[in-house]
């Protein structure tokens, strides 16, 4: 398989893992706080990356480290709360949607903070799935007009990490490899993890009885093992064999899948969304048709 396919192919995977995600959050909340399931997502995937591939950690040289902490950072914890914190007042479907800024904050922070250049079909190409996105958006108010948008700027925030840890990860880290990263990143992760897990009540109310907890559980493990810990090691390959603005349109096409299993769940789907994922669709095939 060569990087064309290659890239394509890690697209649609992670498409799929990270467009279920949203779902398992919100199943995960049933019986845990926001803050827990930050956490715990985070405690659970350093658990299995370190367990697994904790030899990778000798790939990282001293010059990676400070990229490492900065990657920890802006690509997993903070937004790792955000979005806890989003979908228990926006629906899943509607979470995911807003986190297609991405590749928009991709592109303009690559241009302005790193020095990436970029062609026209490749703005052409976000702008397209901007618009895609913005119809998403505006017909999911419409259809929920008691949820509070406000939690949206949440994951806008989010996106604005994600976009820095990309371009971060192709300018400074293209040279280390992909697991070696995701493993690092999980090993800064796990102590701060903890230690906000242990602020919270969990411990103290922690009951093996509890069925909506365990379920909990059983959930962000699923989240974590492999909408976490595998999806972004293949993440970072991605970026290292294509650039980040292609990496970052996945963002574009995990709304599909997110509003897929939010409409199983019983969250509402108009035929103007269906159209807006068309839309979203054509910006990512522009994006990669400018490489």
């Amino acid at each position: 398989m060569n990087n064309q396919q290659q890239k394509w192919f890690y697209l649609v995977i992670l498409s799929i893992v990270w467009g279920s995600s949203f779902i398992l959050m919100k199943k995960a909340l049933l019986g845990i706080t926001p803050v827990q399931l930050g956490a715990l997502r985070m405690i659970f995937t350093a658990i299995f990356l370190t367990s697994v591939a904790f030899s990778s950690i000798k790939k990282i040289k001293k010059r990676h480290w400070k990229y490492i902490v900065y990657t920890a950072l802006a690509g997993t914890f903070i937004p790792g709360f955000l979005f806890a914190f989003a979908i228990t007042t926006i629906d899943s479907s509607i979470v995911s949607i807003l986190n297609s800024f991405t590749p928009f904050n991709t592109l303009i922070l690559g241009s302005v903070f790193f020095g990436f250049a970029f062609k026209k079909a490749q703005l052409y190409g976000v702008l397209i799935g901007l618009v895609g996105t913005s119809v998403l958006i505006l017909k999911g108010a419409d259809l929920h007009p008691n949820q509070n948008y406000w939690y949206a700027l949440l994951v806008i925030i989010a996106s604005v990490g994600y976009a820095f840890n990309a371009n971060m990860l192709k300018k400074y880290l293209s040279d280390l490899d992909a697991l070696a990263i995701t493993t690092g990143n999980f090993l800064l992760l796990i102590l701060p993890a903890t230690i906000v897990l242990y602020c919270t009540d969990f411990f103290e109310n922690f009951d093996f009885e509890n069925q909506v907890l365990i379920h909990s559980l059983g959930y962000i493990v699923v989240l974590s093992v492999v909408g976490t810990g595998i999806a972004k090691t293949i993440y970072n390959k991605l970026v290292h064999i294509s650039d980040p603005v292609f990496s970052s349109s996945v963002t574009y096409l995990i709304p599909l899948v997110a509003i897929f299993w939010g409409v199983l769940d019983g969250e509402k789907l108009s035929l103007i969304q269906v159209f807006s994922g068309v839309i979203i669709l054509i910006g990512v095939y522009l994006v990669n048709k400018a490489k």
